[in-house]
């Protein structure tokens, strides 16, 4: 019988990254404390690890507004060069 997989809460994913780091429990304790795979416990604390530098580097994490800004821009370029490709297949058959 095949175990159906669990989706965790961000929030629930950091409270066991952060209990990992303090190391105040072995991975085999805090496995059996949240009823998670050490592995899983290794992936979620190192994720935060790489994650958290973003919190201090020099620009911070970007904001739904730059990524909006950055979609924008991609589709607008996605748009010309699909009108060269136009303009090309025109220029081909001629």
């Amino acid at each position: 019988m095949n175990k159906s997989r669990r989706k965790h809460s961000a929030a629930f994913k950091a409270e066991v990254a952060l209990a990992a780091i303090k190391e105040r429990e072995t991975l085999s304790e805090l496995s059996a404390r949240y009823g998670i795979h050490p592995t899983v416990i290794s992936t979620w604390k190192n994720e935060f690890l790489k994650r958290s530098e973003e919190l201090f580097s020099k620009h911070g994490p970007k904001s739904e507004a730059d990524f909006e800004k950055e979609r924008q821009a991609l589709y607008a370029k996605i748009g010309e060069i699909e009108m060269q490709r136009d303009w090309l297949k025109k220029k081909s058959k001629q």
